[in-house]
């Protein structure tokens, strides 16, 4: 288990939040989304865990995060709820994936000048977009049947996470069933990546995941 990190560590940390927060480009991320002043009514449906820079601040001065790691998810999580809210290509949109590029690029040069790895098994991509083609989402749904229980179920809490939509939960039958075509395009461009480890660290062992069929964008998988 890693160590706690140090008050300089924190305040590195800090001072990298603090950095984008000051950006003028960054001032719709600065505070909880208002969406019941904009009349978004349909946002606490969409986006599942809010977060912004400004509670992101306070929970680093409160010390309610173990690593940087953490606080490194949350501001994750700001660009990419605003990428799953807004439409693709929009304004902001582009605004987020600018603002994750960038995030991604401060973030890898603190923690190799602290020193520390950051294995986070699944993290928002590097803001290039791509279009999700059918062939990647079938190649995607059989790589599936070919990582460990653990893996997999390191994706499903990444889905809960991040793209609740996707998960469908059917308690009756205790499966889950996966909607691939419900997954973000820079999600599900990281779950390859994450996918295609998975099955390199394990030597391409397949391991019976799943319990039905079933084509297109869809896979069941056992709770």
């Amino acid at each position: 288990m890693a160590s706690s990190p140090t008050p300089e560590m924190w305040s590195a940390m800090t001072k990298l939040v603090q950095s984008f927060f000051q950006k003028p480009d960054a001032e719709p991320f600065r505070e909880p989304v208002d969406w019941q002043n904009m009349g978004l009514y349909d946002y606490p449906k969409v986006v599942k865990k809010p977060m912004d820079l400004g509670t992101i601040k306070k929970n680093i001065v409160d010390r309610k995060y173990k690593t940087l790691m953490d606080a490194n998810e949350d501001v994750k999580l700001v660009w990419f709820n605003c990428m799953t809210y807004n439409q693709d290509g929009s304004d902001f949109y582009i605004l987020a994936q600018t603002l994750n590029k960038k995030w991604n690029e401060k973030y890898k040069k603190l923690m190799d000048d602290l020193r520390i790895k950051d294995d986070t098994p699944v993290a928002l991509s590097s803001g290039v977009d791509k279009r999700v083609s059918n062939d990647d989402k079938r190649a995607f749904a059989k790589s599936l049947y070919k990582i460990s229980k653990e893996d997999l179920g390191k994706i499903l809490v990444e889905l809960e996470k991040k793209a609740p939509s996707s998960l469908n939960k059917n308690s009756a039958e205790d499966e889950i069933d996966l909607n691939i075509d419900k997954i973000p395009a820079p999600l599900f461009s990281d779950l390859q990546t994450f996918v295609k480890n998975a099955i390199k660290a394990d030597g391409g062992k397949v391991k019976k995941k799943a319990s039905g069929g079933g084509g297109g964008g869809n896979k069941r998988q056992k709770a």
